[in-house]
């Protein structure tokens, strides 16, 4: 597996950024942190006042060839939310490419096909192919799921995997 993010070992939060929807007039507050134990920790409220909705944490970096892999893997503990998965072949493309997975309150290990992520932009689900699994440039994670809700993700890691 190559690595993306061990949280374990990451000494600082502030390589991720979070993104909530007062970008659009909304109130939902989300915050990023490392925990006692060395997870990152993805919190907040979401809020559907003033057209809100959602809160999301994303990491940029310079884009990196991702074809020789098949699978992302995460292992999170969630809270019994739904949430997506998000990637950009590059920081600057306005749509990314979207899955969402569920969250049990345990531990979990995430398994995911690159291929499985659709494009979306605000939302929306564009006319275009699936990720084509050539170059990686943004992770991100999102919750919103049309009501108001407490949230709360660990994340130990987040890698990449070749099909076995």
């Amino acid at each position: 597996m190559f690595t993306l993010f061990n949280f374990t070992k990451q000494t600082s939060p502030y390589t991720w950024q979070v993104v909530d929807d007062g970008v659009m007039g909304g109130v939902s507050q989300g915050s990023f942190s490392i925990d006692s134990e060395g997870y990152g920790v993805f919190k907040g409220y979401v809020s559907l006042e003033n057209n809100g909705g959602f809160s999301s944490l994303r990491h940029r970096f310079t884009p990196i060839d991702v074809s020789d892999y098949d699978l992302i893997e995460l292992k999170v503990r969630g809270d019994g939310n739904r949430y997506q998965l998000r990637l950009k072949n590059k920081p600057s493309d306005s749509h990314s490419y979207v899955y969402y997975f569920e969250t049990s309150g345990a531990w979990q290990i995430i398994r995911i096909h690159l291929n499985s992520f659709y494009p979306t932009f605000r939302g929306r689900r564009l006319q275009m192919p699936n990720y084509a699994a050539q170059n990686l440039g943004e992770v991100g994670l999102l919750v919103g799921n049309k009501m108001e809700q407490n949230f709360q993700l660990a994340i130990d890691y987040i890698g990449l995997k070749a099909n076995q």
